[in-house]
């Protein structure tokens, strides 16, 4: 009888665990409007897809079925918020994904900043890993910033580099930024908890996954943010100060190839560049 029920219990694992699995197939496009708070018309608007996370070790969607679920799309910029892989064999799988992206033809460009596991590599993987995204059209900014005109608007692409590693520096990325939209890249959210005092007006970010296994807690985010899982800021849309920051579930995995009460996500944020034009002041750094 007891052989049998762990033999039962050994299925059920293998059930789940197959199941787990397969949801890393189940890659969700989202579609966020920030139409709350901003007026959006076709002249002020811009399309921003955000891809965090893809973790090419555990990646479970090809760069063709990527570029299948974006075309057609209208796609302005596009923001690759870090930890790309983990080692050093991985760097050419990440060519097919850039060129994949390039053929959707964004109007703007395209934009990255690195993550926690990006930063393991060695410095000269790490500087392989930048050499591929700038050789493939992807401008990298760590602690840096970029200014450029749509539709003869500013807008500031500011590149806050990875918290969690302590690399990110504030001041640096926000210095001497003009005025104009302001838009916030960055891979550990958790940089939010202490840019009370910097002005933006979205911010885009990873890490989290969305905990992965959220089942029945994430408990395991403890010890990447203590403070937002408390918050429950783990994924998707948030306020803090009254400024709106997306929190991205990420493409792929890490560690274990499964997810459990999350998916694997891509996401297209339609902004409206008149925010900026409409405030009375910003507090600007």
């Amino acid at each position: 009888m007891k052989l049998l029920l762990l033999f039962v219990l050994f299925i059920v694992s293998l059930i789940l665990f197959y199941k787990a699995y397969k949801n890393t197939h189940k890659v969700a496009f989202k579609k966020i409007h920030l139409s709350s708070i901003d007026s959006i018309d076709s002249t002020s608007s811009l399309a921003v897809l955000h891809i965090s996370d893809m973790h090419l070790e555990n990646i479970s969607i090809s760069p063709e079925q990527l570029y299948s679920k974006l075309a057609g799309e209208r796609i302005d910029l596009i923001a690759l918020t870090g930890d790309f892989l983990d080692k050093k064999r991985s760097i050419p799988r990440l060519i097919p994904y850039l060129d994949v992206l390039n053929r959707l033809k964004p109007q703007y460009g395209m934009y990255a900043v690195f993550g926690n596991h990006d930063y393991r590599l060695s410095k000269t993987d790490f500087d392989s890993l930048k050499n591929i995204l700038e050789k493939h059209g992807c401008k990298t900014l760590q602690n840096a910033h970029e200014t450029i005109l749509v539709e003869g608007k500013p807008l500031n692409i500011i590149g806050v580099d990875d918290f969690h590693t302590k690399k990110s520096d504030l001041q640096a990325s926000f210095s001497d930024v003009k005025e104009g939209y302001r838009l916030v890249l960055t891979h550990d959210p958790n940089i939010v908890l202490g840019m009370e005092s910097y002005a933006y007006h979205y911010l885009l970010a990873g890490h989290f996954h969305g905990g992965q296994i959220y089942w029945p807690k994430p408990y395991h985010l403890a010890k990447l943010g203590r403070t937002m899982m408390r918050m429950d800021m783990i994924k998707g849309l948030h306020y803090y100060h009254e400024k709106p920051l997306y929190i991205s579930e990420g493409l792929g995995q890490t560690s274990i190839n499964i997810r459990v009460g999350s998916r694997p996500e891509i996401t297209l944020h339609e902004l409206s560049l008149n925010t900026a034009e409409n405030e009375k002041a910003l507090t600007a750094v």
